[in-house]
């Protein structure tokens, strides 16, 4: 393929597993230089990839749309998707999800190359290469090992998500407004995950917030629109709260943040990907942070999160700092 070639990229959800795809969105980038890349992505997820700079062009898809009660709708917005991955025709199509609908969308954009992950071997027809995924690997590994299998050339690895300017901006207005100080030492704190059995209990989140803020950190408390009723009880402890913000200024409170603490979650993720240092609660076979696995406390022998000691995370909390060069009274 030419080093001008057009590129379509597909992973529609999630957070994480999206900014899972960078390293291996920057080694496109680099196989093809001066080439077209899109990403077709779910539309509740496309602000994320304004952080991707290699990516050209961003293609939301409107899931809802699908789910219209008018067939008419449903068939106006197939077409309308069938014209954008078609125009201009990609020379190659690279599915990091594998899903059933990702594998159609794939075979869909007319590709003349098809790459995928496999997850059901019945899929493999959508793909003029269709790889095995193999689950023990750590996700971004795993979109590499496509590439690799494919025959796209190496590349050093890279994990940059560049935040918008005007998100930073807005986060540094945010902390303006709520009393915060974007030059002092800041604790971000993120105690919910998509899943409840990765939390870590949100009292022992609110321990260790007042142990830093005894210190004379600053402590922020973030989370999606569903937990504001949730993080209540921060707020009644005195914390300001973020929730509900969105997606991007959420990533800049992050960037002006000193350390991110939370379990296996798209924001800590998000986080790490900005080069910022995070401290992430895991339980066995969680995501770990890409290429910082010393960067999360592991809970072994099956045992509940909720048996990490919050000694254990404020002595994690205490090396970070030191890390990262900041020292508390």
């Amino acid at each position: 393929m030419e080093a001008n070639a057009n590129v379509l990229l597909i992973r529609l959800k999630s957070i994480g597993d999206i900014l899972f795809t960078l390293p291996a969105v920057h080694r496109v980038r680099e196989a093809f230089p001066e080439g077209r890349i899109s990403f077709l992505v779910s539309k509740e997820y496309a602000p994320l990839l304004e952080g991707f700079r290699d990516v050209d062009a961003i293609i939301a898809l409107d899931r809802a749309r699908f789910r219209h009660p008018n067939p008419g709708v449903i068939i106006a917005e197939a077409f309308s998707l069938l014209r954008q991955l078609r125009r201009p025709k990609s020379s190659l199509a690279i599915d990091f999800q594998g899903y059933g609908e990702t594998a159609l969308l794939t075979w869909w954009s007319g590709a003349a190359q098809r790459w995928g992950n496999v997850y059901r071997p019945g899929r493999k027809w959508a793909y003029t290469r269709g790889v095995n995924r193999d689950p023990g690997q750590h996700p971004p590994e795993g979109f590499l090992a496509l590439l690799d299998a494919c025959g796209l050339p190496a590349a050093p690895i890279r994990n940059q998500f560049t935040l918008p300017a005007r998100a930073v901006e807005e986060a540094r207005r945010f902390f303006q407004d709520r009393g915060l100080d974007p030059a002092r030492p800041t604790l971000f704190v993120q105690p919910f995950t998509s899943s409840p059995h990765k939390d870590w209990p949100l009292d022992r989140y609110l321990a260790t917030a007042g142990c830093w803020q005894r210190r004379g950190w600053q402590i922020l408390f973030g989370g999606g629109p569903a937990e504001q009723a949730a993080l209540e009880p921060a707020r009644q402890a005195g914390f300001a709260v973020s929730a509900g913000a969105p997606l991007l200024l959420t990533a800049g409170l992050m960037k002006h943040s000193t350390l991110m603490i939370g379990g296996d979650t798209g924001l800590l993720h998000l986080a790490v990907a900005m080069d910022k240092r995070v401290v992430m609660l895991n339980l066995p076979g969680s995501a770990h942070p890409f290429q910082h696995p010393d960067w999360a406390i592991t809970q072994a022998n099956g045992q509940p999160l909720a048996t990490i000691t919050t000694d254990e995370v404020n002595a994690a909390c205490a090396r970070a700092f030191v890390e990262v060069g900041v020292r508390g009274r």
